[in-house]
């Protein structure tokens, strides 16, 4: 059935897209949080829309485009939907017709009409709503030729299964990306040789599980949460990457036990997508050459594309939540053996859907981390 293997079909897409896109947003030491997931369904609707040689090359990054890519945007989002605390959205506001073919083929994506002279106000209460107040207002500025906006939101509000406990927080020393030492709030606890390893002898992974039946899924897997470290100076689009490695390219610790010192952090990213596009194929959306031809009669082209992304880590849980938005315009017992994982250096966190193929959410933590 398609929604039971539309991860299977479309994920290796989605961590593509992931790999190649981390690669740009991770130049340079610095801070970020962003979501692959919510870039590839909100390019993915726009690309069901496209024809001739944007069709080609979005197919090329996204894997669909044209007809098949509204049933796999839809087929994704209602199986990501499906893991557990994480809801997904997506609305269309236009003042250009929209071909009917086109949105029955989005039947999950609610449409309106745009009117940039009464402001954004309603689209702003709809981002909130979609993010339960994490994400506050639409990340862009909306232009006055601007005809068609798409907005994807993605929400997990999860609770770990085996909390930390707070009594055990304390400030640790935490060297940032430029090598100078903090001391930050840090949680402890341990966890299961079976929930830690390595990838490529170099990375080390820490899975912490989420607890099930926290409600925003239809009663599918927790979400997948993992935390990666790697060597000093390596670039966080590597170290990220092992986080979706498969089981062959892991190898566990010799241990009984593994102890992870985690600092709380508090991590919110704005990113400019648009200067991307073309280092990641997607040339011709953004460009007189766009071709639309199958979501409206009006020729267009995508003027700005902006993710805003959230994610906290505390000792009960974690939160996250991701907005992207694209808007168009007229174009052309024995003591054990203990292994210790303190992230008291840059790294990494990624979420994944329950099933643990597509990243839902990526973030680098550069800084000193700040919790909340």
């Amino acid at each position: 059935m398609v929604a039971e293997t539309a991860l299977v079909g479309h994920g290796a897409a989605v961590r593509g897209l992931a790999e190649r896109w981390l690669e740009v947003v991770a130049e340079g030491e610095k801070d970020f949080a962003c979501s692959p997931a919510g870039l590839w369904l909100a390019m993915a609707a726009v690309a069901a829309g496209a024809d001739g040689e944007t069709a080609a090359e979005l197919r090329g990054v996204l894997g669909v485009a044209g007809e098949e890519a509204a049933g796999a945007a839809t087929a994704v989002a209602r199986e990501l939907g499906r893991t557990d605390a994480l809801a997904v959205a997506t609305g269309v506001w236009g003042r250009v017709p929209v071909y009917r073919a086109f949105r029955e083929s989005l039947p999950d994506i609610g449409f309106g009409q745009l009117d940039p002279e009464a402001g954004v106000e309603a689209i702003d209460a709809w981002v909130r709503e979609a993010t339960d107040g994490l994400i506050e207002r639409l990340p862009l500025t909306l232009a006055p030729d601007t005809l068609l906006l798409l907005v994807n939101a993605l929400l997990l509000k999860a609770r770990w299964e085996t909390p930390f406990e707070g009594g055990l927080t304390s400030d640790r020393p935490f060297t940032d990306a430029a090598g100078v030492r903090h001391q930050v709030a840090t949680m402890h606890r341990t966890v299961r040789p079976a929930d830690a390893w390595r990838v490529a002898g170099e990375v080390s992974v820490v899975e912490l599980r989420c607890r099930a039946g926290d409600g925003a899924g239809e009663g599918g897997l927790p979400a997948v949460v993992r935390f990666v470290l790697g060597p000093v100076g390596a670039p966080p689009a590597r170290v990220l990457a092992a986080a979706w490695a498969g089981p062959g390219e892991r190898a566990g610790f010799e241990a009984d036990l593994v102890s992870v010192a985690l600092p709380r952090l508090a991590l919110r990213s704005k990113l400019n997508v648009l200067p991307h596009l073309a280092r990641l194929g997607m040339r011709a959306a953004a460009s007189r050459a766009a071709d639309f031809s199958r979501l409206s009669p009006e020729p267009l082209l995508i003027s700005q594309v902006v993710q805003e992304c959230v994610l906290k880590v505390a000792e009960q849980g974690v939160e996250a939540a991701a907005v992207t938005a694209i808007a168009m315009r007229a174009g052309s017992a024995v003591r054990p053996r203990i292994h210790p994982v303190a992230f008291d250096r840059p790294f990494g966190v990624v979420v994944l859907d329950g099933g643990g193929t597509v990243p839902l959410f990526t973030a680098w933590q550069a800084s000193a981390p700040q919790g909340e």
